[in-house]
């Protein structure tokens, strides 16, 4: 008997597509639609924000260079309102700062322009894999010290207080939970949490990481006592570990 393959992961995904430059917004609606994508297009911040609030949408490509307001602004937005929606920032823009300052406001991708279509398919192919799907049996959640790591109901929780995390910055952190007293090396975990076949900068991780850092430790310097909060060591020329012997914050 002859068995049906399973649909691509794009087909019937619906893709926002914030560009106000005509002939890349016209040259993105006609790759995507030609890939399966249903597609739609905002020339500004104000429009983009109003379509995304009145249909939900699976993807955001979003520039940071608009005509009304800051792209910047328009990603932390989306992030706030829309948690579970992809965010590929594209952008003229290849300084560092730049692209942490636009992963910090919530993407959880980046492209600097010129790039080619080809690429950015890949790109989100990559990320649609990615996404979690329902789980068979659930996982029981990882403790160590006052952190808890829940997998299955996708929460990470400080002392009885829920840390709110991104999207990829959980599935870094469950990653290495999952692992924790061990070294995971950088190419394990651009495979667990992006895609094994990502071939983007790893600068990503880095910056990734360092924004779960930073949002673990502000949570803990905000409790009514010490917690006891495990360290993510880096070990440079392989990747990091997550302790499992927590000091008190």
């Amino acid at each position: 008997m002859r068995t049906m393959s399973p649909p691509a992961p794009q087909e019937g995904t619906r893709v926002l597509v914030v560009e106000d430059d005509d002939t890349i917004g016209r040259h993105l609606e006609a790759g995507l639609r030609g890939h399966g994508y249903t597609t739609v297009r905002s020339r500004t911040g104000t429009s983009a924000l109003a379509e995304a609030r009145a249909r939900l949408q699976d993807i955001v490509l979003l520039d940071l260079g608009l005509p009304d307001t800051d792209g910047i602004d328009i990603a932390r937005t989306l992030r706030a309102e829309f948690p579970d929606v992809l965010i590929v920032i594209l952008t003229a823009r290849s300084d560092e700062i730049d692209v942490i300052a636009g992963l910090d406001a919530g993407a959880d991708d980046y492209l600097v322009k010129p790039f080619t279509l080809t690429v950015l398919l890949a790109r989100l192919r990559a990320h649609l894999r990615r996404r979690p799907a329902a789980p068979d049996a659930q996982e029981r959640p990882i403790s160590l010290g006052d952190l808890t790591v829940d997998t299955s109901a996708r929460r990470c929780v400080l002392d009885d207080q829920e840390v709110q995390l991104r999207p990829k910055e959980f599935e870094l952190l469950a990653a290495l939970a999952r692992h924790a007293g061990a070294a995971v090396s950088r190419e394990t975990l651009m495979a667990q949490v992006w895609d094994e076949n990502w071939f983007g900068p790893t600068k990503t991780l880095d910056v990734t990481l360092a924004s779960l850092r930073r949002r673990l430790h502000q949570a803990a310097a905000g409790a009514p006592r010490p917690l006891r909060l495990p360290e993510i060591t880096t070990l440079r020329g392989h990747g990091y570990r997550l302790e499992k012997d927590c000091e008190a914050e």
